[in-house]
């Protein structure tokens, strides 16, 4: 390999990792997302997903006029209402999980991991800062902080302007989906 194409790929790998050596991922599109949850339209609540690590994934979601939840939650004054934030919360960590399940049922074929999905078990520790309205685009960054066999355990961060709007824990299992 020549040295300048050496050159090149190191660039393009060095920037796949953040400052604390984990690979990060580009952002993902509509379709990828898809791809990675089974949730969908109305209740697909992630627009993009702009950073992924192995342990945290930033994600964006612009909350249009004619979301369905906006016709009877304050409909003068129509807010986002705080279960929808933490749904938004919850699938970026369903994102996270989904690419950590299916890296560990590739180790082995027949894994007891392939073909599940995370289910929310548990959310603590909840707090509403700021009202989320229509038009506003909100950032939501989760991390994972810890995991017991299938339990996963992250803490979710929704912002708005740069001011924290939301903040949960929230865990995870892994389960089969429904048929």
């Amino acid at each position: 390999m020549r040295a300048s194409k050496q050159a090149r790929d190191f660039k393009t790998l060095k920037r796949c990792f953040d400052l604390n050596n984990h690979f990060t991922t580009n952002p993902m599109t509509i379709k990828q997302i898809q791809a990675a949850i089974p949730h969908r339209a109305p209740m697909l609540l992630i627009d993009e997903v702009v950073s992924q690590t192995d342990t945290t994934i930033s994600c964006k979601k612009t909350f249009r006029d004619d979301e369905f939840f906006f016709q009877g939650h304050y409909p003068h004054q129509p807010i986002v209402p705080g279960v929808i934030l933490c749904e938004v919360g919850m699938q970026a960590g369903a994102v996270l999980l989904a690419d950590i399940i299916q890296a560990a049922a590739g180790v082995e074929i027949g894994n007891k991991l392939s073909g599940k999905v995370p289910v929310a078990t548990r959310l603590n520790n909840v707090k509403f800062k700021r009202i989320v309205k229509p038009g506003d685009t909100v950032e939501v960054e989760v991390t994972l902080t810890d995991q017991v066999q299938v339990a996963y355990f992250l803490t979710a961060k929704v912002t708005v302007e740069g001011k924290l709007a939301t903040r949960f824990d929230f865990a995870c299992t892994i389960a089969d989906p429904q048929t």
